[in-house]
């Protein structure tokens, strides 16, 4: 993945469950700021999202995007995007890597190309804060989970 951003934190939650959290995208909107819609519209088959539609808030726009997944259980979930109308571009991926304390490192790499005009700046700062708050969602949201509080 060339010039995107990646950050990493840790997690209390056990691998599997924070993989689990991870691979259900239809999940993403009742723990994901942003994400206000994900339609799943291919399955693997391990009955998990191959390809997804997702809507989200972006800062300018709604956008709408669809995403390819491929999954590395427990290790990693990578995507790219299928070009459309509001993302020209867009790979990312979580890896998950284990900690002394038992839980998780997470991850998460992402690179986005939009289909529209955006400084380059901006683009990277929006990226960040996409990363940023999916990192910290998602770590609430399985820790929450693992500890049967969901």
């Amino acid at each position: 993945m060339v010039e995107g951003t990646i950050r990493s934190t840790e997690t209390t939650a056990s691998p599997e469950v924070v993989f689990s959290v991870a691979a259900d995208l239809a999940g993403y909107p009742s723990w994901a700021t942003g994400v206000n819609e994900v339609e799943i519209l291919e399955l693997d088959e391990l009955n998990r999202a191959r390809r997804a539609r997702f809507e989200i808030e972006g800062f300018i726009k709604r956008i709408r995007y669809e995403l390819v997944y491929e999954y590395e259980p427990p290790r990693r979930i990578l995507w790219h995007a299928v070009p459309g109308t509001d993302i020209r571009d867009m790979e990312g991926s979580y890896t998950f890597n284990p900690v002394d304390s038992g839980g998780r490192e997470i991850v998460y790499a992402l690179r986005v190309e939009p289909a529209f005009t955006v400084p380059g700046f901006l683009r990277r700062q929006a990226e960040k804060q996409i990363v940023g708050s999916a990192l910290r969602e998602l770590k609430r949201y399985a820790e929450q989970i693992d500890a049967g509080t969901s």
